[in-house]
């Protein structure tokens, strides 16, 4: 029986050494476990960096690969053998470079009223959460973006809104046009009949503070509802 031999990376032919790789042909060729063997580096004592990254990519139980990354905590990522701190805080901090490069690239045609360029710049931040998170982007008269809060974050199933909690924020900013956006961690973005209701009601506190709600997003994954678009508000 002939012995299993494990070969470092640096052992391995420069072609199937995944920095090498980049070096010659660009890093577009990599795989998503060569492109995490980069980051990381280096491996563990029984594992190279490229078999630290598969074990890394199937760790998450109900989305494998790079958008599982974002459901692992830092706790779980160092549960992984070979993975320490450093490794857990890089991996972590790539997955939320990821979520702020999607967003600052949608920001460039971000157009509070166009619905899918609002729905394209939250998308990232919101479709990844595994809880309810309301945010509110507060506009000016001419919709000037004034800024944006999260007003609550629920559970999976139930976003708590408060209408007290959310127009003080709006009045704080002295926003006089509102539009909200939260997720459905399902990824199923069809609005539930309490998101209706809720919008409506928040609509009509709003008119009493001559405050408008121009319209209420539902972020799912790679999916998007307007209310406004759909004759819901």
């Amino acid at each position: 029986m002939k012995e299993k031999i494990n070969l470092t990376m640096k052992e391995k032919p420069r072609q199937e050494q995944p920095y090498e790789k980049c070096l010659d042909r660009g890093p577009d060729v990599l795989t998503d476990a060569e492109l995490l063997a980069v980051i990381l580096r280096c491996g563990s004592r029984d594992l190279t960096s490229l078999e630290l990254a598969g074990e890394i990519l199937k760790r998450c139980p109900f989305e494998e690969g790079l958008l599982g990354i974002h459901h692992l905590s830092l706790e779980e990522l160092q549960d992984i053998r070979g993975v320490g701190p450093v490794k857990a805080v890089q991996i972590k901090c790539i997955a939320e470079l990821s979520k702020r490069m999607a967003a600052a690239s949608a920001g460039k045609k971000l157009d509070f009223r166009d619905p899918e360029s609002i729905a394209s710049y939250y998308m990232e931040l919101l479709r990844h959460e595994e809880q309810e998170r309301l945010i509110c982007a507060m506009l000016d008269t001419k919709n000037h973006f004034l800024g944006d809060v999260t007003v609550t974050i629920g559970t999976v199933n139930t976003s708590l809104i408060s209408p007290r909690e959310l127009f003080l924020e709006a009045l704080a900013f002295h926003a006089v046009h509102l539009i909200l956006i939260h997720n459905h961690p399902s990824g199923d973005a069809a609005p539930s009949r309490e998101d209706i209701t809720v919008t409506k009601r928040i609509a009509r506190a709003g008119e009493l503070l001559g405050i408008t709600l121009l319209d209420h997003i539902i972020i799912g994954d790679r999916q998007y509802v307007s209310l406004l678009k759909e004759g819901l508000l």
